[in-house]
């Protein structure tokens, strides 16, 4: 059953057990070439290369970083399982995350840097702006998707186990196999 969006205690908007956190920054002026080079080294870090799934923040779904408006101004969206404390907790006391982040962070204006966890969760809630709408296409928090593909993984090596065909015949299974016939 899906759950409307509504209005999160955090901010950004809840679907479900999932929120959704958007966040725009200034770039400061000349900074654009090496903002680049900054998101390309995060890119290339483990965890966040394309088909890595170790995030140091294992609640997060998904996250971009969008520079626009010819290198002026920084996007970072991103959506998350939990509530939205929980998750700026999780990122603040990442370590090589958050220093990652900061290496980007420091190319936009109005970033004094770390140690200063305060000023930063400051910032980033002054950058903060709340979606217009959010949807999500399918349900469950990050635990759960992970979950499910590994028992799929799991199903998968039953199938095509040799002794597995006779005990694949009963009938219990058989809702289980017809969904895996898809």
């Amino acid at each position: 059953m899906a759950t409307a969006a509504r209005g999160a205690p955090g901010p950004g908007v809840t679907v479900g057990p999932t929120s959704e956190f958007s966040l725009f920054f200034r770039v400061k002026p000349g900074d654009g070439a090496p903002l680049r080079a900054a998101l390309r080294d995060l890119q290339d870090t483990p965890g966040y290369r394309p088909g890595d799934y170790g995030m140091a923040i294992s609640s997060i779904h998904e996250a971009r970083f969008v520079l626009f408006d010819d290198d002026t101004r920084l996007a970072f969206i991103t959506s998350f399982d939990g509530p939205w404390d929980a998750y700026m907790e999780d990122f603040f006391t990442s370590g090589p995350t958050l220093g990652l982040f900061d290496v980007i962070f420091r190319h936009t204006e109005g970033y004094d840097g770390l140690p200063d966890v305060a000023a930063v969760k400051s910032f980033v809630l002054s950058a903060q702006q709340t979606a217009a709408a959010y949807a999500r296409n399918y349900g469950g928090t990050v635990k759960e998707v992970r979950k499910a593909q590994r028992v799929n993984a799991a199903f998968q090596q039953v199938l095509d186990h040799p002794d597995a065909a006779g005990a694949l015949q009963h009938p219990a299974l058989k809702p289980l196999l017809d969904e895996a016939a898809d």
